[in-house]
């Protein structure tokens, strides 16, 4: 008696397999493809935010055009106010300087200060905040809202050395200004994060002087 074979039967088994293996390594290979395309774009925006961020506080920084000391006081042989003209770093996006914050060191400490104080003052400098003044400022932006938006903008800063100084732990510091001879760094952190620091030296002796370069 004559029996068919079951080659052909087994064949086609054997090929329906092979094709339920091959299209599951197609969605295993589809879906490996689509997380390592998320994960590549998610590390290339990282890296995109990462490097505007370090290029901002790079060039987003203040230069210091020049330094002057003046208040002087002849009796004290101090000088009592500190007056620093800054300008935007080449490069730099617009710079306001009410959000800077400046860190003034000395020998007596090291105190952080801000544009304006808790009452509203912004007129005057104090123990606890610098005065902004434009010196060059043709839109105004620099007296309106302290901001730095033309590389031609400068504006001086202002410290009184004096008020900073009281709030000294030394008390023999109280009240007193930059002496003769004597060092201090200013360092101001715009809000990009970009840094500038400033080196005072007070002249050796500051008699018969109404101000000094620093």
């Amino acid at each position: 008696m004559f029996m068919q074979s079951s080659d052909d039967d087994d064949r086609g088994q054997v090929g329906i397999g092979t094709l339920i293996v091959f299209i599951a390594m197609v969605l295993v290979a589809a879906i490996a493809a689509g997380v390592l395309i998320n994960t590549a774009g998610f590390l290339q925006s990282s890296a995109e935010e990462t490097g505007q961020q370090s290029s901002d506080q790079v060039t987003n920084r203040l230069e210091v055009v020049n330094t002057v000391g003046t208040e002087i006081n002849g009796d004290a042989k101090t000088v009592d106010l500190v007056e620093v003209t800054v300008k935007k770093a080449p490069g730099a996006a617009n710079i306001d300087l009410g959000s800077t914050i400046a860190q003034w060191v000395d020998t007596t400490g090291s105190y952080d200060l801000t544009y304006g104080d808790n009452t509203g003052n912004t007129d005057a400098p104090n123990s606890t905040a610098f005065s902004v003044d434009g010196v060059q400022d043709d839109d105004s932006s620099i007296s309106d809202s302290q901001v730095l938006n033309d590389p031609a903008d400068r504006a001086t800063i202002t410290f009184d050395v004096d008020d900073i100084r009281t709030d000294s732990n030394d008390a023999s510091y109280d009240g007193d200004g930059l002496g003769e001879g004597e060092t201090a760094t200013i360092q101001m952190n715009t809000q990009s994060g970009g840094t500038s620091t400033v080196r005072l030296v007070a002249p050796e002796t500051l008699s018969g002087n109404s101000a000094v370069t620093l």
